[in-house]
């Protein structure tokens, strides 16, 4: 990891602003979503790919029950059913 040296204040009610050089290495847009993890005392963030919930692919993405699955995976899927 680098650090940038920036610090800046969580408010009232929690939320951290993301400064726009920081922003701007990362591709993040108004309206992006990121993704949050924690790693022990460690927050990380990245900005969100949509991605298959099984084999994390990004391309041919279809929505099932609510969730993000590609082409292939919903094929497999359809296959063991049909067993």
């Amino acid at each position: 990891m680098k650090t940038t040296g920036m610090t800046r204040p969580v408010d009232s009610l929690g939320r951290v602003v993301i400064p726009k050089e920081i922003r701007t290495v990362l591709g993040v847009a108004d309206g992006d979503r990121l993704e949050i993890w924690i790693d022990g005392d460690t927050v990380l963030m990245r900005k969100f790919v949509p991605h298959c919930l099984f084999c994390d692919e990004t391309k041919d993405l279809i929505s099932y029950g609510g969730r993000l699955i590609c082409k292939d995976c919903a094929t497999a899927l359809a296959n063991e059913v049909n067993k």
